[in-house]
């Protein structure tokens, strides 16, 4: 159940990140559209992960927040692409609370379902950050650090998917990813290795962590919980790789 929970997330997280650094290289509505359309996804999937009541209207929440803050990353003047991503997920979490308080079932998980929503809402937001990276001065010539960040993503999928332990297997998923980041910066782009290396490092931390709560879990997932525990993790790395751009190539 776990290879299998495991298998199906890493497959909708590869297609995810093929989908936004083909999308970044066409157009900069073309990549909103695509990272919206993921966030989408995640939405709807996560109350599945987290198996709590009013999935609906907690679908919504997380969604609407992650829809605004991309159409604010795209569209805000710079240089603070994500200026307005704190008030985005703030309006998520506030109506994540509201929905807690007027709901009139499951009250002894209404602790869990607003945590829950709430970290959703944070971490399908900060797929804005995709957006925001592709806007950078840096990236908007070739969208170079964005392919580097992908290449580091599908090497950390592909060791997540290696049936040993998690002891062995996250920190190889770490190192190799933070390996193919310069690997994939010197091949394709002319991105400095050090900052290949950090996003590759971040990247392998954030697909290892993954796993291991995908491992950790007792029951399986259906469907949408593994389409959105499998795309939630390459919209947070969104946010991180746009802030280590802004550290390593402003």
């Amino acid at each position: 159940m776990k290879r299998t929970s495991v298998a199906a997330a890493a497959g909708t997280a590869a297609a995810a990140a093929g989908i936004i650094v083909a999308s970044s290289y066409i157009a900069l509505p073309v990549l909103a559209i695509a990272v919206a359309a993921v966030c989408v996804l995640a939405a709807i999937g996560w109350p599945y992960v987290l198996r709590v009541p009013a999935r609906k209207s907690q679908s919504t929440a997380i969604g609407l927040s992650a829809l605004l803050a991309v159409i604010l990353a795209a569209t805000v003047p710079g240089p603070s692409f994500l200026a307005w991503f704190p008030a985005a997920v703030a309006l998520g979490v506030g109506a994540v609370f509201m929905i807690q308080l007027v709901r009139g079932t499951g009250q002894s998980l209404r602790l869990e379902s607003t945590l829950g929503a709430s970290s959703g809402v944070i971490a399908v937001a900060m797929g804005a950050g995709w957006v925001a990276a592709d806007r950078l001065t840096a990236n908007a010539a070739d969208s170079g650090m964005t392919l580097v960040t992908g290449v580091s993503i599908l090497v950390a999928i592909a060791v997540a998917l290696l049936p040993l332990p998690d002891r062995l297997v996250a920190p190889a998923a770490v190192v190799l990813a933070a390996l193919a980041g310069p690997l994939g910066a010197l091949l394709f782009t002319d991105v400095p290795a050090l900052a290949a290396g950090v996003v590759g490092l971040a990247c392998g931390a954030v697909i290892a962590a993954t796993r291991r709560l995908l491992v950790a879990r007792d029951a399986p997932l259906d469907v949408l919980a593994a389409v959105a525990a499998g795309v939630t993790p390459v919209l947070a790395i969104g946010s991180v790789v746009y802030f280590l751009d802004k550290l390593f190539l402003s």
